[in-house]
């Protein structure tokens, strides 16, 4: 088995990338690039679609990572399936399909084999999922050996799915399931907190918030802070959101209170303990707008216990969509729009952790909280990591 990276860019309002490479203005691809001219190999190779190399009849292992700042992806390879054997760094179930979504942050592996005419070359497309597409799909050439790089398949690319079908999604989502063998999570938690993403606003600013606090984060970093005794737990604790929201909470309404405030987002966690986190999507400021949003956790993998559409109420309905069998273990987690996600993970990795919306902006707009544990543990910490701020006039002498 051979294996080949794979990682998926977006430049907005240009091109997709694949490898680096896109299929902006001139493309040896413009037949099938709307905006493009032909160009060819011999004058432009940049505008040359990325080639993957493959042998016929055999099998090899794809590592597809998405380094979007903003849209979702799916990728299809032209007559081809794919068995995905791992998500985020872990083993899964393995399972046959023939495209797949890939949210910003998200890694896996799969299977291709290839087993098509070795007398043609195919297309690989990335298209845009989640948002109305405002960039062409992105093509790459999955080029059988001894066939010329250059010829391009005689199939048209592959048609990736409507941007909007979130049931295409959801299907291949819960579908991923831990390999055999994997840690199964606790069996209970000891804490779970609640997390309701909607848009704000703030002194005239589109604004994201979690249980209407907008995460502003500081400065100087948290770990330094908190290990210098700047910041403890209760002085974190006025500024950062409650750990539910209202059961009362319309999630499929614009925000009955559109206003927001800023705050550090900073939950303390015993060390060892089990946190169960529900994530909850809602809709945004304007009328029937609800987005994905792909949250990841730094410092930890995490179990993926199950999904649920609407406001997620803790009731035995809910309860009864969790996996405590199988569930996967990933650092990256969809939420649909107007549903709920839960994940449980165990903080027994000391320090201070971001746990965010893994699209750019909405991180930078506040959407995200921060989970700190057992900082007394954590080692030195160096001076030029916390060296600004409030901070600064402390660190002549200090020791951390």
């Amino acid at each position: 088995m051979h294996t080949t990276w794979v990682a998926l860019q977006v430049t907005l309002l240009q091109s997709l990338l694949i490898n680096g490479r896109g299929q902006f203005n001139c493309s040896m691809a413009a037949a099938h690039t709307p905006g493009a001219t032909q160009c060819a190999a011999a004058m432009n190779r940049q505008c040359a679609p990325v080639v993957l190399p493959v042998q016929p009849n055999k099998t090899y292992r794809l590592r597809v990572a998405s380094t979007t700042s903003l849209a979702s992806l799916n990728l299809v390879i032209g007559n081809h399936k794919l068995t995905v054997v791992e998500a985020d760094g872990n083993y899964v179930d393995p399972f046959a399909v023939d495209d797949m979504d890939i949210y910003s942050g998200d890694s896996y592996s799969v299977l291709l084999t290839t087993d098509q005419n070795p007398s043609s070359n195919y297309w690989v497309t990335v298209g845009v999922r989640g948002r109305l597409p405002k960039t062409s799909p992105a093509l790459a050439v999955l080029n059988y050996r001894p066939n010329a790089a250059s010829k391009l398949p005689s199939l048209s690319p592959p048609v990736t799915p409507a941007w909007n079908d979130f049931e295409h999604s959801k299907a291949f989502t819960y579908r991923i399931r831990a390999l055999a063998g994997t840690p199964s999570p606790p069996a209970t938690a000891d804490r779970r907190i609640e997390l309701l993403n909607t848009q704000n606003r703030m002194d005239g600013r589109i604004m994201w918030s979690i249980n209407n606090v907008s995460m502003v984060l500081p400065a100087t970093p948290y770990l330094g802070s908190m290990k210098l005794g700047l910041l403890n737990n209760s002085t974190l604790a006025a500024t950062r959101p409650a750990e539910t929201f209202s059961r009362g909470y319309d999630v499929r309404q614009p925000p009955a209170n559109p206003n927001t405030t800023a705050g550090a987002n900073v939950y303390v966690l015993a060390h060892n303990a089990t946190v169960d986190v529900v994530l909850q999507n809602a809709n945004a400021l304007a009328a029937n707008v609800s987005e994905v949003h792909p949250w990841h956790l730094h410092g930890h993998d995490f179990w993926v216990l199950g999904y649920g559409d609407g406001a997620y109420v803790g009731d035995d309905a809910d309860v009864a969509r969790l996996n405590l069998r199988d569930p996967p273990l990933r650092n990256t987690a969809v939420i649909f729009p107007y549903g709920w996600t839960a994940l449980r993970f165990v903080a027994d990795n000391p320090g201070v952790w971001a746990f965010h919306c893994h699209i750019e902006p909405h991180l930078h707009m506040g959407m995200g909280v921060v989970f700190a544990e057992a900082v007394e543990r954590v080692g030195k910490v160096p001076k030029e990591a916390v060296s600004c701020g409030a901070t600064a006039a402390l660190m002549n002498g200090a020791h951390l």
